[in-house]
């Protein structure tokens, strides 16, 4: 079943951002790019999302998907194998699911701590007005308030003992097939690569004056370079009112939900004692709590879909992964 150009609600700089981008590149897909504000306030990302304001975002007509772990899904059953390249090529979706799990966040956190040592935030604030640097680090510990964060001595320390791990990876691929480009389960990347590659993305492209701390392992810089080599398919520039528009239009033309985004039918499994149709919120169980609030249309294995209305977006469906997301009953 064909669906329609999906739009990525992104900003340049994002690493989670860089990891949708180069998904969507290893699928061969076009896409339309809405650029948003990397700080609050985010009025358009709200009226589509309802509270959630983490980038990227995944938006296919009036269905939202929110986080990369679920992004990947949806691309998966967008463009399925062998129509397209497979994130889970070997098979492998347990070992892929750890290990991006682990990336986005034991190495994503150590890589950030590491990368905004001062020398890494002034290169990466260079230009911009003296305020911005606090603006932006005001902004993000409201996002991470709880959360300890890795300090740079520390995230030093571990990022280099999380590189000769990925070293050692690659290292296991070239001995069992010699003479092959080779990535971290494999002869070809899988969802893994994708999640590794975007906070060490981060390091070599925002902050390259703390980049040295890679070249203990060429073999994890020769893997960047493959991996940078995919590319992000084919990208169509597009605004927040066309996405919003967009929204509004499928909801006003009665789009129904559309299970093939996900290959299941399934829509309920409870966990909560909370039954379909009732009013509730789901919220980041750590970095992001903003909450969205809506009707909880489905609680699978694996996802919340809630329904919810905005005047300018009509009804939007917000889809997040049960992995990391808090539902509770509305207040």
């Amino acid at each position: 079943m064909s669906h329609p150009v999906p739009y990525l609600h992104h900003y340049a700089m994002s690493p989670f951002a860089e990891k949708a981008r180069l998904m969507l590149g290893h699928k061969g897909l076009t896409w339309k790019s809405v650029i948003v504000p990397s700080v609050m306030p985010k009025p358009d990302v709200v009226a589509l999302t309802g509270g959630y304001r983490k980038t990227p975002f995944l938006q296919v007509g009036n269905d939202v998907f929110c986080d990369t772990a679920l992004i990947a899904d949806v691309l998966e059953h967008m463009a399925p194998a062998p129509q397209a390249p497979s994130l889970f090529p070997n098979g492998q979706k347990g070992l892929n699911r750890v290990l991006a799990q682990w990336a986005d966040h034991a190495l994503f956190w150590t890589a950030m701590g590491y990368n905004f040592q001062p020398a890494g935030a002034q290169q990466l604030f260079a230009g911009a007005p003296p305020e911005w640097g606090k603006t932006f680090r005001d902004d993000r510990a409201a996002m991470s308030t709880g959360m300890t964060r890795i300090r740079p001595t520390d995230g030093a320390a571990a990022y280099k003992s999380y590189l000769r791990r990925l070293a050692d990876m690659l290292h296991e691929q070239s001995t069992a097939t010699p003479g092959q480009p080779v990535f971290l389960l494999g002869n070809a990347p899988s969802l893994a690569d994708f999640a590794a590659y975007h906070p060490l993305w981060f390091t070599c492209t925002q902050v390259p004056v703390v980049a040295g701390i890679l070249d203990a392992t060429p073999s994890v810089k020769d893997w960047l370079a493959r991996m940078a080599a995919i590319g992000h398919g084919q990208m169509l520039k597009s605004t927040a009112a066309e996405a919003i528009a967009d929204s509004a239009s499928a909801s006003s033309a009665g789009a129904r939900f559309d299970h093939t985004l996900f290959g299941t039918h399934e829509v309920f499994q409870d966990e909560h004692g909370i039954p379909l149709g009732a009013q509730v919120t789901v919220s980041g169980e750590s970095f992001g709590p903003e909450a969205t609030e809506g009707t909880l249309l489905a609680a699978t294995r694996t996802r919340y879909t809630l329904a919810r209305q905005d005047e300018r977006a009509g009804t939007v469906r917000v889809h997040f992964p049960r992995v990391g997301y808090v539902l509770k009953a509305a207040a």
